[in-house]
């Protein structure tokens, strides 16, 4: 990837060069604006919470400073502790990433009032394409294509009356989210009113607002966008399509650019209003407009999204702009060239290598990285935020990288996806590497690409129940070696019992045999009890609601009974640890 001579001429006056940037970030983005700081010639300065203080990003960074916590909210989420390092360590100007306090419009505002440069669109812009209700008032005066949607945020018994008038399913949004955050779908009508108080839940967790709008949701949907990069001098140039389908939860898994099989026709709509909103908005720097498209041949514009994204790798691999240096320049004050759509060269494919066992439902396993044995070779890319001997913790995303695949053709690119993801070995942690080797090799996606926004809900075939969890060679009760077999290596575990050295049980374990007794099933806190204590219940009922890196998990009864409480709401569980146990 090379950097395209985007600009016609630097028009930054000398009081906006930019000479060190604080990156308010964490892991392989904070990583990837580092990197793009290096060759810039900038310096960079890294902040971490408590357990990032041997993180990746904070080792390769030229300075790093101590947030001082270990929630989000007391440390990347901090906005007054980010100000003061900020000014401690001389920065002039700040990047978000993606994530944390990337879409805040008041965040923009105070790095701005304390005379920082903000690489990012204006607060103002923030705010209006942030507020999904007012962007899709934008989307409307442009001419993007709309499905029916409420005008503006709803109660729960609204967003029953908006289902009754228009059908389902429904999707019940937060005005003010983002990413798949504070977005659920109700298919049945009573899910309705208990899915509006959990997206109002998580979005008030995740964005601060908990306020919530609903429209119709297109059924098995493909989910196309468009990147924009735009300049302070009215240009905006949309550098193609990328296809984000494949996702669990709401958030994506697979992304690649362009996107295929895509009609003419819809492209050109795509392109045309992802422009027309951006321009209207008064957008500036990088940014993404999102729609879905249905199997229908309906499009409807969905959000736009006013920062970087995760997938930005694709784009920048087809096209050959470096987009977090582009961003840099743009904030400075360079100018683009034109705002001609510039043409793909070949095709990229990005896989989201997360911390999360897929043979479980793509729950999330953080813990100690024991082996990182990462991919190489032609047309391969990795950007990751953590190695060998490191740690995913729990309170944050479970994101780890993402490796990247380019070929000529998208068949070269799936073709080199095969191997380099056969060459990738995670131990520690259980990913979703092993979901990926099946999706390469699945002709629904590979060939004939019937994938939509619930494929793998409701489609994905492949058995991953036992291949996504790889003991860690320190794991008490395992011993841990290679065999070979007919010429093939092997890597085995093998109980230590068989050698007559059997570990003690732990107290835990021991609690977790007893009839009817719920264990956390990821390692996280108990956000809420759904039922009281000494309530009768039916077996696979919902109980309680866990979080971990930032995703609900309902749990349910294993046998029907009377609930017993073992432990608070706001309680930290590991993985197994009893929450509770139902007394039959």
């Amino acid at each position: 990837m090379t950097h395209s001579p985007l600009f016609l001429q630097d028009t930054a006056p000398p009081a906006r060069r930019i000479r060190r940037i604080l990156i308010a970030n964490r892991g392989e983005i904070a990583l990837r604006i580092l990197r793009a700081c290096r060759d810039e010639g900038i310096e960079s300065i890294a902040v971490y919470a408590d357990a990032d203080r041997n993180a990746l990003h904070v080792r390769q960074a030229d300075r790093a400073f101590a947030l001082e916590g270990s929630s989000p909210a007391e440390t990347y989420l901090n906005i007054a502790k980010l100000l003061e390092i900020a000014a401690r360590a001389g920065a002039d100007a700040v990047h978000p990433g993606y994530g944390f306090l990337s879409e805040r419009a008041e965040f923009a505002a105070a790095v701005q009032g304390a005379g920082l440069i903000w690489i990012g669109p204006d607060p103002a812009v923030i705010e209006a394409l942030g507020d999904k209700i007012a962007a899709r008032a934008i989307a409307e005066s442009v001419g993007a294509p709309l499905v029916a949607g409420s005008p503006g945020p709803v109660t729960a018994a609204e967003a029953r009356a908006f289902a009754m008038a228009h059908g389902l399913p429904v999707a019940i949004k937060a005005a003010h989210g983002g990413g798949g955050r504070g977005m659920k779908v109700a298919w049945a009508m009573e899910e309705v009113e208990e899915l509006f108080h959990s997206a109002t839940r998580e979005a008030e967790t995740a964005f601060g607002r908990g306020e919530c709008f609903v429209e119709q949701f297109l059924d098995k949907p493909r989910h196309i966008e468009a990147q924009v990069l735009a300049d302070r001098h009215g240009r905006v140039k949309v550098l193609g399509t990328r296809d984000c389908s494949l996702q669990r939860r709401n958030q994506k898994l697979v992304e690649e650019a362009p996107a295929p099989f895509l009609p003419p026709e819809i492209t050109a709509r795509v392109l045309a209003s992802a422009q027309a909103i951006c321009r209207k908005a008064g957008y500036s720097g990088a940014g993404t407009v999102e729609f879905l498209l249905s199997s229908q041949g309906v499009l409807s514009f969905l959000e736009v999204n006013t920062r970087l994204q995760v997938e930005h790798p694709v784009t920048e691999e087809v096209t050959g702009i470096d987009l977090v240096r582009a961003m840099i320049r743009v904030a400075e004050g360079a100018e683009l060239a034109d705002e001609t759509a510039p043409e793909p060269r070949g095709h990229a494919i990005e896989f989201r290598i997360n911390a999360e066992d897929p043979g479980r439902g793509f729950l999330p396993t953080p813990g100690p990285v024991t082996r990182w044995q990462v991919p190489g070779g032609p047309g391969v890319r990795l950007d990751a935020g953590v190695t060998a001997g490191d740690a995913v913790a729990p309170q944050f995303d479970s994101l780890m990288g993402k490796l990247i695949v380019t070929g000529a053709t998208r068949a070269e690119a799936l073709a080199r996806a095969a191997r380099a993801l056969a060459e990738f070995e995670v131990e520690g942690v259980a990913t979703v590497l092993p979901f990926h080797r099946a999706v390469v090799a699945d002709p629904d996606f590979a060939r004939d690409f019937k994938v939509h926004t619930r494929w793998i809900e409701t489609e994905f075939r492949a058995d991953l129940a036992g291949h996504a969890r790889v003991a860690p060679a320190s794991e008490p009760g395992l011993w841990r070696g290679e065999i070979e077999i007919d010429g093939r290596r092997h890597r085995v575990g093998l109980p230590l019992a068989l050698f007559g050295s059997a570990p003690a049980p732990q107290p835990a374990a021991a609690a977790a045999e007893a009839p009817g007794t719920v264990t956390a099933p990821v390692s996280g806190s108990l956000t809420r009890w759904l039922l009281p204590e000494g309530q009768e219940v039916a077996a696979g009922e919902a109980i309680a609601v866990m979080e971990a890196m930032k995703m609900e998990t309902r749990i349910e009864a294993p046998q029907p009974g009377r609930l017993s409480q073992l432990v608070a709401e706001g309680s930290i569980l590991a993985f197994g640890a009893p929450l509770a146990r139902i007394v039959a």
